[in-house]
């Protein structure tokens, strides 16, 4: 797969926090890329193996589903490339003394928390092209000012 450029358009703006606070600055936004769905993907993978996309497919889901079983129970999965898969949750505050501690009420937002490789998510050998970006739609007023009829 040949590399092609990363787009970007050039956005103005005021900014409102930082050293640049209250000036106008230029900065780059990347711009929309097509979609890879899974199913592409899948077949993808397949042509470079002797699986079919099918069971390509298949494998990656049942790698995803036992990763997640075994984070809901507490384990720490490391998942190759991508990085690690954590449990986390989120926990309200319960004042000593006054409320006794209820996990099943004060544990709240059980997450798979992934902590991705630097290494696999930092880019490397990208080139950039800059795009102009596509013009706004602007919305058209009725003509005639009213909806009544006569």
């Amino acid at each position: 797969m040949a590399n092609r450029p990363l787009t970007y358009t050039l956005t103005e703006r005021k900014a409102t926090v930082g050293r640049y606070a209250g000036k106008i600055i230029i900065q780059a936004r990347p711009t929309g890329r097509k979609r890879v769905d899974h199913r592409s993907f899948c077949d993808e993978v397949a042509h470079a193996t002797t699986f079919t996309g099918a069971e390509v497919e298949a494998v990656l889901r049942l790698a995803a589903e036992m990763a997640k079983r075994h984070v809901e129970n507490g384990d720490i999965v490391e998942f190759g490339d991508i990085g690690t898969l954590t449990p986390s949750f989120q926990s309200r505050i319960v004042e000593k003394g006054k409320t006794e501690f209820n996990p099943n009420i004060h544990i709240t937002r059980p997450v798979v928390r992934l902590s991705p490789s630097k290494k696999y998510f930092t880019l490397s050998g990208v080139s950039y092209e800059r795009v102009e970006a596509p013009a706004k739609k602007t919305k058209k007023k009725p003509a005639g000012g009213g909806g009544g009829s006569e």
